[in-house]
């Protein structure tokens, strides 16, 4: 499969078990699952026919790491993103004392106001490090890399969970957590 190509379906996929799995057919179930013949099968009926080995190629080369398949590679999630209701099935995890959170500049007066805010996703969604923090905030514009005190959100009592692809996820982040790289 072309790199193109590859790109397309993975930007499909991520729509469907993301935000849109009624749009092909299919259900999610707890922890995101949808069993990988349902996926396939909904895919074609929605006029993208893909093939086992096409879906493969596009989870081992997300380099964003966007997909899990289960123990039994029967089935397939989307890792975190997702504004579709469903229990994710995340566990409590220790966040390092910091965290980021990459933005455009534009938005960076709101935030400092408002906080961060999930919106229409399950969570607000933070990075490890600087350098991923600054490319999610590139997508929009000018970046602004936002540090947050978690070692300060941890002590207040909020609680953090951690994707299979490394993304840090929390409910909110009050603009007093919040300070400018």
């Amino acid at each position: 499969m072309d790199e193109k190509k590859r790109i397309r379906l993975s930007k499909f996929v991520s729509k469907v078990l993301r935000h849109e799995p009624d749009s092909i057919g299919i259900t999610l179930e707890p922890g995101g699952w949808v069993p990988i013949v349902d996926l396939l099968s909904g895919l074609t009926k929605a006029g993208t026919q893909t093939s086992r080995e096409e879906l493969n190629a596009v989870v081992a080369n997300c380099e964003k790491q966007r997909f899990a398949f289960d123990e039994t590679a029967t089935k397939i999630r989307a890792n975190q993103g997702h504004s579709t209701e469903v229990d994710l099935q995340l566990e409590e995890a220790e966040p390092p004392a910091e965290l980021f959170h990459g933005t455009a500049h534009n938005t960076v007066p709101v935030i400092l106001r408002d906080g961060l805010l999930k919106m229409a996703r399950h969570h607000v969604h933070l990075s490890a490090d600087t350098t991923t923090a600054a490319k999610v905030g590139q997508r929009h514009g000018k970046p602004v890399v936002l540090v947050v005190d978690t070692a300060k959100m941890r002590a207040d009592g909020h609680i953090f969970y951690r994707s299979a692809n490394g993304v840090w996820l929390v409910e909110h982040v009050a603009p007093e957590y919040l300070r400018v790289q």
